[in-house]
């Protein structure tokens, strides 16, 4: 009876008990990280984990000099484009690629996309896999405990990939066909499509100071209905060549059918300061 007892008991925590490996949460030795950055019509994101210095000679020790280094710990570091791209002077394709470092103790240090994206660490590295290699100097900052990444200076054609650790940034340029690609999906826009019309018509005004293009998308978009938010963009195209005498009855127009239209209050408060800058 004991043994039937015991063996039941057994069961029982066997069933009700999970596996230790599955109920506990502990903090990982190099956290997993993932970052993306929208750089003009492109999305660029670093995927990587984050080793912590913890009082180790990184560069030289534990990174040796002239050796692959997967950028990261664990798995490689991987970086996504959602768009072509030019790094280094070498047109990369939209894709997913593994991103390696060949830190060297004299001159400019080595930065590396490959095209096996998907790599457990730089143990199956192979050079003849690589699409693009930059060299690039190090630059010196204030202790970062953890490896980071992190986007700086970037605008709508191009931006800087930073590595950040220990003492070290090493920087990877990506330039972007930005004007390109922004052209053909205006180019692409379907006739009948007003409200995308209005937005490449305000992207031509205020963004690249294109009023005749920005005047052009908007007759686009009145041409298949009166809209106020056509009408918006058309007066203040005008006005910004100077032409204010044609644009403020537009304006007056767009003024009257953004209320009925209960058009955002942003707009009807930049129509209404339109009108009363241009009336004098």
């Amino acid at each position: 009876m004991k043994l039937i007892t015991s063996s039941l008991v057994a069961l029982a925590l066997a069933v009700s008990v999970p596996a230790f490996a599955d109920t506990v949460v502990l903090p990982r030795p190099s956290p997993n990280a993932k970052l993306t950055q929208n750089v003009g019509v492109t999305d660029i994101t670093v995927e990587y984990s984050s080793p912590g210095v913890k009082g180790r000679k990184i560069w030289g020790e534990l990174q040796k000099w002239g050796e692959v280094w997967r950028a990261g710990a664990n798995a490689a570091t991987k970086v996504t484009f959602s768009q072509d791209v030019t790094v280094g002077g070498t047109k990369v394709p939209a894709g997913s690629y593994a991103f390696f470092v060949i830190p060297n103790k004299k001159g400019p240090w080595t930065l590396i996309l490959n095209k096996d994206a998907n790599q457990a660490g730089a143990f199956a590295y192979k050079k003849e896999q690589d699409i693009v290699r930059v060299d690039v100097k190090p630059k010196t900052i204030p202790l970062r405990e953890r490896l980071a990444y992190v986007f700086s200076d970037f605008t709508e054609d191009a931006a800087n990939l930073d590595l950040e650790w220990e003492k070290v940034r090493l920087s990877l340029p990506i330039k972007l066909n930005t004007d390109a690609q922004v052209k053909a999906n205006i180019e692409g826009i379907k006739a009948d499509d007003v409200d995308s019309l209005n937005a490449a018509a305000n992207y031509e005004r205020s963004m690249k100071k294109n009023n005749d293009e920005a005047i052009a998308l908007a007759d686009k978009s009145l041409k298949v209905k009166e809209n106020w938010r056509a009408l918006f963009e058309k007066a203040q195209a005008l006005q910004a060549k100077g032409d204010t005498k044609a644009a403020y009855p537009l304006m007056q127009t767009a003024e009257k059918l953004a209320k009925e239209a209960n058009a955002p209050g942003f707009f009807q408060g930049e129509i209404a300061k339109a009108l009363k800058e241009w009336k004098h």
